[in-house]
């Protein structure tokens, strides 16, 4: 692996694991191993670093995503799929994570990959829940908006609960819920 690559994967890893401020340029360096000149040969500092590694981030994400989202099946199978996916639940979301920390909340070119990566998950989930109401499967009165926000927003929320119980079961009920509930759309 080259060494930009592995610079990148570094800053991946640390950031899920410390958040921004916890991820120093030594920590980086030594992840991956890489000298101080090799890193700053590549980018020019720990910003532009942490925006490359939080892009690729939300590629990985969205990559995730599509696998299931793309599938065959119903809306709803779809859905599903994608909300059972295999998760490193007790870690949190790769992406998610980053919301709470407020360096990277404070500077909008680190923020930017953090809301594209969450709007393009709301946009596809939209799409989804509308295929599903022009199929049949849900009624006319489902708002596609909304209902992708809510699966978002369960999916976030399960996290956040799951690190705060250091159990993964707040996470698998959320999920579980919110599967039951979209038959219920339909009636």
């Amino acid at each position: 692996m080259e060494t930009v690559e592995r610079l990148i994967r570094s800053t991946q890893e640390l950031l899920w694991e410390r958040g921004y401020v916890g991820t120093s340029p030594k920590a980086i360096q030594r992840a991956a191993d890489a000298g101080q000149g090799s890193m700053y040969h590549h980018f020019t500092g720990k910003a532009q670093l942490a925006r490359a590694a939080i892009e690729r981030s939300g590629a990985e994400l969205r990559e995730a995503a599509e696998d299931q989202l793309s599938g065959s099946g119903t809306a709803t199978e779809r859905i599903t799929d994608y909300l059972e996916r295999d998760r490193e639940v007790l870690r949190g979301c790769r992406i998610g994570r980053l919301t709470s920390d407020p360096d990277v909340m404070a500077d909008p070119e680190l923020r930017q990959p953090i809301d594209e990566t969450f709007t393009w998950l709301r946009a596809r989930l939209a799409e989804i829940v509308a295929e599903g109401k022009r199929n049949g499967e849900y009624p006319g009165s489902l708002d596609p908006e909304q209902t992708a926000a809510t699966i978002a927003a369960v999916l976030q929320g399960g996290y956040v609960l799951a690190r705060a119980a250091g159990s993964v079961e707040p996470f698998e009920l959320a999920v579980k819920g919110l599967i039951n509930l979209l038959p219920e759309a339909t009636k």
